[in-house]
């Protein structure tokens, strides 16, 4: 006899880890290799991949975060349900949420118009006086998705193999601390600067420590 609810729960699970997989995958590419192509191809080859290339990637980027956030929502579901929600499980959908509003809401938007300033130039016209504006904000989000990335998915993983923190409502001070610097993130990467997450070196540096520190408020507050 099959266990629908089991069933369910075990998909859910599988398309999670899969579309989790594509999503952060195509993040580190975006970061890590599309970067550093850019800046040094020749304005023939940047116009060529914004044209070809980055829209491509783009789609099955943002279509890949909508579904590993959908799953999750489900699977958070179930957690609830079972009684068992704790701090490090709140904090990691917290982060994720915002990673999703930053893919949807200014990664995309943002590159949309560099898209559309390099198919203009393709085309024999002139490209849109917002585009370096519009790259500079499409790569603070990213950048900020990175970081807040290994943390994300250390809590996600330490809510069901090393649990920390405890129920969400009965340590709130880790909670509360923890939120807090996820949202200046948040704000930062909406109205900030790059910072030490300029280089690719810097935003692995901040995100490694930034996991260091969200464990330890777990751990010790």
């Amino acid at each position: 006899m099959v266990d629908v609810e089991f069933l369910i729960q075990f998909l859910a699970r599988w398309g999670h880890i899969a579309f989790g997989i594509a999503w952060i995958g195509l993040l580190y590419y975006f970061n890590f290799v599309q970067g550093g192509y850019m800046a040094a191809a020749s304005a023939e080859a940047k116009v060529d991949a914004f044209t070809k290339l980055v829209p491509s990637a783009l789609w099955w980027f943002r279509w890949a975060a909508l579904l590993t956030f959908l799953t999750g929502l489900l699977l958070l579901w179930f957690v609830m349900v079972t009684g068992q929600l704790s701090s490090d499980i709140l904090v990691g959908v917290v982060m994720a949420t915002l990673m999703l509003i930053n893919v949807w809401f200014i990664i995309w938007p943002n590159q949309r118009i560099v898209i559309a300033s390099n198919e203009a130039v393709a085309a024999g016209g002139e490209p849109d006086p917002n585009q370096g504006a519009a790259a500079g904000k499409a790569l603070l989000a990213s950048r900020s998705n990175t970081l807040l990335s290994l943390p994300m998915l250390f809590f996600m993983t330490s809510s069901a193999h090393y649990k920390l923190g405890g129920a969400w409502n009965e340590g709130t001070t880790e909670l509360i601390v923890a939120l807090l610097i996820v949202l200046a993130i948040e704000l930062n990467a909406i109205f900030g600067k790059m910072g030490p997450i300029t280089t690719v070196r810097g935003v692995i540096t901040s995100s490694l420590a930034l996991t260091a520190i969200m464990w330890l408020l777990m751990v010790w507050l």
